[in-house]
């Protein structure tokens, strides 16, 4: 390896964690502002790129149910935080956690709408859980004015990576 390629190298990996660093700093600035009781909330954008950068591990709380026949995205970690229509919380829900992710990882939770993943990233918080996000508009995003999903935000509607089975 040259002398040239190591500090193109070294200038990519420095420019890719300022990148980093700035998309956490808006991410928690945005947790600030909204008086959340975790480190923050990212934009699906945001989620993938610190996914992609290997700076997170992104954490489906969805059922099983919703992943399958919804879809997911590929190599995300699963913990689910709620089950059935009447959505009983999984009592395990941090247990689980602990076994997939470290309490000082950066951890981005995942799930419909962003409602269920914000009330496990504060059980996660509460937990000892030191980087928790939420992301933002969930899997599929709001209802639109036709009370459907899929169209108005949401990890699919910004063409990121997901698959179905």
């Amino acid at each position: 390896m040259s002398i040239s390629s190591v500090a193109e190298d070294t200038a990519v990996a420095a420019a890719e964690q300022t990148h980093v660093s700035a998309i956490l700093e808006r991410a928690q600035q945005l947790g600030r502002a909204l008086a959340l009781d975790f480190a923050g909330a990212v934009p699906p954008l945001d989620a993938w790129a610190l996914v992609k950068a290997g700076a997170a591990k992104l954490v489906d709380v969805r059922t099983v149910e919703e992943r399958s026949y919804v879809g997911s995205v590929p190599g995300s970690l699963h913990v689910i935080w709620a089950t059935g229509i009447s959505q009983n919380r999984n009592p395990r829900f941090v247990r689980e956690l602990d076994t997939k992710v470290r309490k000082d990882d950066v951890v981005l939770l995942l799930c419909r709408s962003a409602k269920r993943s914000a009330d496990a990233a504060a059980a996660a918080t509460r937990a000892g859980f030191q980087h928790v996000y939420n992301v933002l508009e969930g899997f599929e995003g709001d209802l639109d004015e036709r009370r459907q999903r899929g169209r108005l935000g949401g990890w699919r509607s910004y063409d990121l990576p997901w698959e179905q089975d």
